[in-house]
């Protein structure tokens, strides 16, 4: 066989499989890639919530932690809002 023969030989068998090994690829990962890529519209709830009402605001009344705020946390907590200050 003379250099140019086995050129075009190796250079087939390497095409050969790297295409087969892209189909090998794509119908073994076929299922994973389609699902990752689309919105089925569930949701999980990764952590589960304390307070009885998601998004209900329940404020903290130990004495102990009482002692540390501010007046106006206090009163943004008694309002029955999320705290933004100190």
């Amino acid at each position: 066989m003379n250099g140019n023969l086995k050129r075009a030989a190796m250079a087939g068998l390497v095409t050969a499989s790297m295409l087969g090994g892209g189909i090998i690829g794509a119908t073994a990962f076929r299922a994973t890639s389609v699902f990752a890529a689309s919105d089925a519209g569930i949701t999980t709830n990764v952590r589960a919530d304390a307070s009885g009402a998601p998004g209900a605001f329940k404020p903290n009344e130990d004495p102990a932690h009482e002692a540390t705020e501010s007046a106006a946390r206090e009163a943004q907590e008694d309002a029955g809002q999320v705290p933004t200050v100190p």
